[in-house]
């Protein structure tokens, strides 16, 4: 899959192309209707596929301060778009310039001037263009005047647990800060993973025999809420079962909140310095200051055995 960064970097002499556009922020089920739907017309048409995004989430740059916490950094997406069968993504640098696009304007500079869309396929609620002015009724009206066929997609609704609201990264984010982890696996279709760097800690845990990774997370990251979580770490293209404690350790007064994982059963691991992606799968228990050490430790390894059955092997 080829991936471009601003339209100078698409190849000169780029053909007809189906095209979809979006944050598409974590790729969930939503996402992957609207770009599987691209990806098949574009086989059907015989032309590539691409989808284009934007970096940093334009609501940083409309509104300062307002970035979203992200489901899945640009690298992450652009692994999940490659796996729908996607031939190119298409990274704009979002600025204040750019915001001030016309919709017009961002339909020649982008859709028709650039990647010259034959397709293109969208959300119903698909938004473009100067303060939002675009919605899909004017890209196709100026669809029949740049010669492109517009596509819409409706989403699929979520059942009873999540109120009849369709799939929306919103909502993952809403599900994932309160914890609910497993709710979001069902609208992302996989875990939540958040994805950092392993730095030193406090090293308390390698002190009571659990040593865990702890991971310096990218910024505006979605971070489940505090508490204990069954799920996997990957590091070197290992996935790992894991005992996760996202919180401040109240335990030992801390005031940082961390990410830390435990790799269930592993022994000698060094990690440090490593980028490493955490998976959670189900929450076991929110964060509880214990009475004593050994109330910690048989906390502890109840949290491991749990995590243990829930993960299985890993894999």
């Amino acid at each position: 899959m080829q991936r471009w960064r601003g339209l100078e970097e698409i190849p000169e002499g780029w053909g007809r192309s189906v095209v979809t556009i979006g944050s598409y922020d974590g790729v969930h089920r939503g996402h992957q209707l609207i770009i599987g739907r691209a990806v098949d017309r574009a086989r059907e048409l015989g032309v590539p596929s691409v989808v284009v995004t934007f970096d940093p989430h334009p609501s940083e740059v409309v509104r300062p301060g307002s970035h979203p916490p992200l489901l899945a950094p640009h690298h992450r997406r652009s692994v999940l778009m490659a796996e729908l069968g996607v031939d190119a993504v298409l990274v704009l640098p979002f600025t204040k310039e750019f915001s001030k696009l016309s919709p017009a304007d961002f339909v020649v500079k982008v859709l028709v001037d650039r990647l010259h869309a034959r397709v293109v396929v969208e959300g119903p609620n698909f938004r473009f263009g100067h303060k939002a002015a675009g919605d899909v009724a004017l890209l196709t009206e100026l669809g029949g005047t740049y010669d492109y066929e517009v596509e819409v997609v409706d989403l699929y609704v979520r059942g009873e647990a999540g109120g009849g609201v369709p799939f929306s990264s919103t909502l993952v984010r809403r599900l994932v800060a309160e914890g609910d982890v497993a709710g979001a696996r069902e609208i992302l279709g996989r875990p939540h993973r958040v994805e950092g760097v392993v730095v030193r800690g406090a090293q308390r845990g390698r002190e009571l025999g659990y040593p865990t990774a702890n991971v310096e997370t990218l910024p505006h990251t979605a971070i489940p809420a505090d508490g204990v979580y069954a799920g996997w770490l990957e590091a070197d293209g290992e996935l790992m079962p894991a005992a996760i404690s996202v919180g401040t350790n109240p335990q030992f007064d801390g005031t940082e909140r961390t990410v830390e994982a435990y790799a269930i059963d592993r022994t000698g691991l060094n990690l440090y310095g490593l980028h490493v992606a955490v998976d959670f799968l189900a929450r076991l228990r929110g964060q509880q200051r214990f009475d004593t050490i050994e109330e910690l430790l048989e906390g502890i390894a109840d949290d491991v055995e749990q995590s243990r059955r829930m993960t299985g092997p890993a894999g």
